[in-house]
């Protein structure tokens, strides 16, 4: 990756306090404690972030910062439930760029590509698709 997402979640979650108004005292709580921990605690903080972020659709530096954060998740916790939460929370942030810093949005995008490739979703060129058609199915 050409950026760091531990950095860039931190840049973010910066930015979101005018985002999130009188719920930014439990992003910061969740925050801290997804930080400072691992395992079942970090985990479950993890899950209340995104929660949080499920009320503020609009909170864009937010949303980039789950993102960021779920990245986190794949490489302490490699399983497909990561994967699939990072590549829906890209897919729906990249929907619009209206509003969104153009920093996130081209990380998000190497992001989203990541989430892609670790479900094995890489996009297939011509000849790939062109072999998947050529190739026999069935049987005898």
């Amino acid at each position: 990756m050409r950026f760091d997402p531990a950095l860039a979640a931190q840049e973010a979650f910066n930015q979101t306090e005018v985002e999130l108004g009188s719920d930014w005292n439990t992003a910061v709580e969740l925050e801290e404690t997804f930080s400072s921990n691992a395992g079942t605690t970090a985990r479950e903080a993890y899950e209340g972030l995104l929660a949080l972020a499920q009320q503020y659709p609009n909170a864009h530096s937010f949303q980039a910062f789950c993102i960021y954060i779920t990245w986190q998740q794949v490489t302490e916790e490699t399983i497909a439930r990561h994967f699939e939460t990072g590549l829906r929370l890209c897919e729906v942030y990249l929907a619009s760029q209206k509003g969104k810093s153009s920093r996130d949005i081209e990380c998000i995008s190497e992001l989203h590509r990541s989430f892609r490739a670790g479900l094995g979703l890489e996009e297939q060129d011509e000849l790939q698709m062109e072999f998947k058609r050529d190739t026999p199915k069935g049987g005898d």
